[in-house]
C-alpha cells in the first residue's frame, strides 16, 4: 500500500517520534513496571495516528477493543469449535469489528464529501490509484480494521524483547544512548535523516528481531509441486516456516545464539539474501508495514535508552512467561528504569 511504503513512512518521522519520546518520559522510575501494556498503548497511539491523523483520538478506543477481542479469541480452550459456531469470543470479536467500522464510516464519508482527504494512510486509500482506481467505501472499511491492529500488535511483542535486551546488555544500551544523544531536543523535529543516523540502534533492533521474531511461525501454500531438500511438496500443500529456527542457522548467522548487534553493521553479518531474515516475512507476502514497524521500534529504543538504565527485578526466575499464541512475546515482563546520570 502506498501509505506504508518506506518513502511515505520517512516523510512522517516527525509525527512518530513525539509518541516514542512521550512513552519514555512517562515511564515511572525506581519501581518495577509491567511494561507491555504501556508499550502497546504507546505503539497503538502511533499506529492509529499514522493511519488516521486528526481522527485518531476517535478511533483509538475502538482499535484497543479490537486488539482485546483478537487476544480473547486465541486464548487456549478445552474445546476446539468449528469455525461456523458463534462462540462468545467470536461474537465479541464481531461486535468490536462492527463498532470500529461504525466509527470509521462517518469519517470516510466526511472526508470524501468535503474533499479534504488528508495526507495519512486513510487519505491515500481515498485517492484513486492507477492500479485499482477509486476504492469502494466497503473495501476501505473491510481492510482498515486488520491493518489498524497490525500496526501495533506485532511491534508491541517485539518491543518487549528489545527492552529486555537493553536491560540485559548495558553496554549495548549505553551505545544506543550515545547514538540517541544526536536526536533533536524537540521530537517533532526528528527526520528520516536522524532516523538513518541511528545505525547501531537499528542493528540492535534487527538482532533482537532475529533472535525473537514475534511472528515465529509462518504458513505458506505451495502453488505448484516443488522440491524442498529431499522432500516433494505437492501443489496446494501448506508449508510451515519457522523464522525462530531459521534465524539460528549457523550457515547464515555465525554464532547464531549470541546477541551480537554488530553483525548487522558489516557485510558479512547483515544477510541480504532473500529468505534469510524472516521477521517481516519475505517475497510478495512480506509485511507491508515493515518500514513503519522499524521506525517505531528504532525510535522507541533510542528514546528509552537515552533516558534510562533498565534492569530486571532481582531473583533467580525471570519476571515473564514466554507465550507463542499469535506471536512470540514475554508476557508479564517487568522492568525498572533509573535515570541516566
Amino acid at each position: 500500500m502506498r501509505g506504508l511504503r518506506a518513502q511515505a513512512v520517512a516523510a512522517r518521522i516527525g509525527d512518530i517520534a513525539p509518541h516514542t519520546a512521550r512513552f519514555a518520559d512517562q515511564w515511572p522510575t525506581g519501581q518495577d513496571v509491567e511494561i507491555l501494556p504501556p508499550v502497546r498503548h504507546a505503539l497503538a497511539e502511533i499506529g492509529v495516528s499514522y493511519l488516521f491523523s486528526e481522527d485518531a483520538p476517535t478511533l483509538l478506543p475502538y482499535a484497543s477493543q479490537l486488539f482485546l477481542a483478537r487476544e480473547v479469541l486465541v486464548r487456549p480452550s478445552r474445546w476446539v469449535w468449528p469455525r461456523w459456531i458463534p462462540t462468545p469470543a467470536r461474537r465479541f470479536r464481531t461486535r468490536q469489528q462492527v463498532a470500529f467500522t461504525d466509527a470509521l464510516r462517518p469519517i470516510v464519508r466526511r472526508r470524501r464529501s468535503s474533499g479534504r482527504l488528508g495526507d495519512d494512510m486513510l487519505g491515500q486509500m481515498l485517492r484513486p490509484s492507477p492500479h485499482y482506481g477509486l476504492l469502494p467505501e466497503e473495501a476501505i472499511l473491510d481492510t482498515l480494521p486488520g491493518i489498524t491492529v497490525a500496526t501495533f500488535e506485532t511491534p508491541s511483542r517485539a518491543a518487549g524483547w528489545i527492552l529486555l535486551h537493553l536491560a540485559r546488555h548495558p553496554q549495548a544500551a549505553s551505545r544506543v544512548a550515545a547514538e540517541a544523544a544526536s536526536l533533536p531536543t524537540d521530537p517533532s523535529a526528528t527526520t528520516s535523516t536522524h532516523l538513518g543516523s541511528l545505525r547501531y540502534t537499528q542493528a540492535l533492533v534487527s538482532e533482537v528481531l532475529r533472535l525473537y521474531p514475534p511472528s515465529w511461525l509462518l504458513t505458506r501454500r505451495a502453488p505448484r509441486q516443488t522440491q524442498l531438500a529431499d522432500y516433494t511438496i505437492d501443489a496446494g500443500s501448506t508449508v510451515l516456516v519457522c523464522p525462530y529456527t531459521a534465524h539460528r542457522d549457523a550457515r547464515e548467522f555465525p554464532e547464531p545464539d549470541q546477541f551480537r548487534p554488530e553483525r548487522w553493521l558489516d557485510d558479512s553479518g547483515s544477510s541480504a539474501k532473500p529468505g534469510v531474515f524472516l521477521s517481516f516475512g519475505t517475497g510478495p507476502h512480506g509485511c507491508e508495514g515493515a518500514a513503519l514497524a522499524m521506525a517505531m521500534l528504532t525510535l522507541l529504543t533510542a528514546q528509552t535508552a537515552r533516558r534510562y538504565h533498565l534492569s530486571e527485578p532481582p531473583g533467580p526466575e525471570p519476571s515473564y512467561q514466554v507465550t507463542t499464541l499469535e506471536g512470540l512475546a514475554p508476557v508479564g515482563l517487568r522492568l525498572r528504569a533509573t535515570l541516566r546520570g
